[in-house]
């Protein structure tokens, strides 16, 4: 059985999301998804999510090519999830191209390219000015 990992935030969840699960999920037999705690989103954006890490939790483990989803407390802890779920692929947009290549002494490393002109940044930022 071929395990496959990715991690994300998933937050104002979108067709871009769906996409790259969808796409991830096709590379092997099982898909494990880290989703980013509330406080990890924060350290990397300085900003929280939207949507809290139970509801984005819920959302993306509703999928059903999902088959495991876990809360993402920490970037520098990646290799030791990677090794606690035994996955044979780690699976990136390609946003992080090079990022993880550290990893491919342990698991295949596969960037995938983002959905274009989808970004949860870019929806926040378009529903934060209509409100105006």
């Amino acid at each position: 059985m071929k395990t496959v990992i990715t991690f994300g935030t998933f937050d104002v969840f979108h067709v871009g999301h769906v996409n790259i699960l969808q796409r991830a999920a096709s590379l092997g037999d099982a898909l494990i998804v880290g989703i980013s705690t509330d406080e990890l989103n924060f350290c990397k954006k300085q900003r929280y999510p939207i949507y809290n890490q139970r509801d984005r939790m819920k959302i993306v483990n509703g999928m059903r090519y999902i088959n495991l989803c876990f809360f993402e407390e920490s970037l520098e802890q990646k290799r030791e999830y990677i090794l606690k779920y035994d996955a044979d692929v780690l699976v990136m947009g390609d946003d992080w191209k090079g990022r993880f290549d550290e990893f491919k002494d342990i698991c295949e490393v596969v960037y995938l390219e983002r959905t274009p002109s989808v970004s949860t940044t870019q929806l926040i930022e378009v529903i934060s000015s209509s409100d105006r």
